[in-house]
């Protein structure tokens, strides 16, 4: 009888929307590479590990991608279950959120703990990398409401000593709001075209202004969707001279779950107390 894998993950997305919605950015039925938004990048991370894909719980904040505080807490709340069942099953030592808003991780985490199941997530995850490569960070993200979620997060992960800033590029997401707009969707397609990106451009320029007038030492990506302007940004930076780290979410955690798993941890019992706590503490700091 063979070992069982030393990393066992279980992706799971933020949300699913049926077939023939609009809006849809991705596969959710299918081969699990087609599931993920960067499936090929993140194939050599992915080499070592027995891993599969949740398609997320049914969408019931509409038919469209997240951007609103709203969304967040609606999304976050869905899939919790599927992180408590993922958990009871034992099949899993971690858990991978998709989405660049973390919504649930937080609540997932102490579900987790619970289990000793290691849960990770893509803000969060990258932004703990990014403190290992230079004391400050720019969130480069795509939209004013995605922004004010991005901010949030930055509060409540602690980092607001290492944000140098959060810069907007404003090509949204396709939404039934941004109808008729330029969104990273369309400029993900054209870029795979070989064809000029006014994204990526306007990411190059709030990067630099990131670097020169925030005092970013590396550069995160605050939406999923975004992922694809990790390498030619990265490039288009370092022949400016810039030498910059740019992160992308799904790798981030993924990297940190693996961490996770081989230190033998998952979160801290007294972040995360027990049902109820085997101990109190008369004093807490925030």
């Amino acid at each position: 009888m063979s070992e069982p894998a030393r990393y066992r993950f279980l992706l799971i997305s933020a949300f699913s929307l049926p077939e023939g919605a609009g809006y849809r950015m991705r596969a959710f039925r299918g081969r699990k590479e087609d599931m993920l938004l960067n499936g090929e990048r993140l194939a050599p991370l992915l080499q070592d590990v027995e891993w599969d894909v949740h398609p997320g719980a049914p969408a019931t904040h509409g038919q469209h991608p997240v951007e609103m505080r709203e969304e967040f807490a609606i999304t976050g709340v869905n899939r919790l279950p599927l992180v408590r069942e993922a958990c009871q099953s034992g099949k899993w030592n971690a858990i991978i959120l998709l989405g660049g808003g973390d919504p649930g991780y937080v609540e997932a985490r102490e579900i987790g703990h619970r289990h000793r199941v290691v849960v990770t997530a893509c803000a969060h995850a990258q932004m703990h990398a990014a403190c290992l490569l230079g004391t400050r960070f720019t969130v480069l993200d795509i939209s004013e409401n995605h922004n004010l979620r991005m901010a949030d997060l930055v509060v409540q992960y602690r980092m607001t000593d290492r944000c140098a800033s959060i810069r907007n590029v404003e090509f949204p997401l396709p939404r039934p709001a941004h109808a008729g707009r330029p969104n990273v969707q369309e400029e993900s397609e054209r870029h795979a075209r070989g064809e000029p990106s006014a994204m990526l451009e306007s990411a190059v320029t709030e990067a630099v202004a990131a670097i020169e007038e925030d005092g970013a030492e590396s550069i995160i990506l605050g939406c999923s969707a975004a992922y694809w302007l990790q390498t030619p940004l990265r490039e288009r930076l370092a022949a400016l001279g810039w030498d910059v780290p740019v992160l992308e979410g799904y790798s981030a955690a993924v990297a940190q779950a693996k961490m996770l798993v081989d230190l033998g941890v998952d979160a801290s019992g007294l972040a995360f107390p027990a049902d109820p706590p085997k101990r109190t503490r008369r004093r807490k700091f925030v």
